[in-house]
């Protein structure tokens, strides 16, 4: 038995949402070109696109696994961890990178100890970076909760995280 067969025997049988997922896949009639809207089904069922989602993806498109995880890796708003409750998504494209990303990225990374791709450690605050959020025009743009700001400086960030951090929710 392969590694899909035995993932989808194993978690079918236990995990209901792989059969919504699977009436998803279905509605979708296993078009590879659907993969995005795909993975943004399964991430909303799971809460993060774990090892053994891309697999059952891939396998039931008839895609390599490597495509399945280059398409999860690359857009931002796709997780392959447990998000924290709040969510702050740097972008460092080119734009956002010359204005001063990498100033507010290294002050973040200061206030919550933790680096891009990781979550605090109580579940809190998930440091993210995206490779262009398509918001030049007001670059550098930062993600807060999946609400764009833009022109923001370092110091407008981490007022922002640290209004968090009061909040009583870290």
């Amino acid at each position: 038995m392969n590694l899909a067969s035995a993932v989808k025997t194993q978690n079918t049988a236990k995990d209901k949402r792989f059969k919504m997922l699977d009436a998803t896949i279905k509605r979708y009639q296993y078009q590879q070109d659907a993969l995005i809207e795909i993975l943004h089904k399964a991430q909303e069922l799971f809460g993060y696109l774990e090892n053994d989602v891309l697999i059952y993806v891939a396998h039931n498109l008839k895609l390599p696994p490597s495509r399945v995880y280059g398409v999860a890796t690359f857009y931002h708003l796709f997780s392959l961890a447990p998000s924290g409750v709040h969510r702050c998504v740097v972008c460092t494209g080119t734009a956002c990178y010359v204005k001063g990303a990498q100033a507010i990225l290294t002050n973040v990374e200061k206030i919550i100890h933790i680096h891009p791709g990781e979550t605090t450690a109580d579940n809190q605050i998930s440091l993210l970076t995206a490779r262009c959020l398509g918001a030049c025009g007001i670059a550098p743009a930062v993600v807060f909760d999946d609400t764009v700001l833009g022109n923001q400086t370092a110091e407008s960030v981490t007022e922002r995280i640290k209004g968090w951090l009061q909040d009583g929710s870290t």
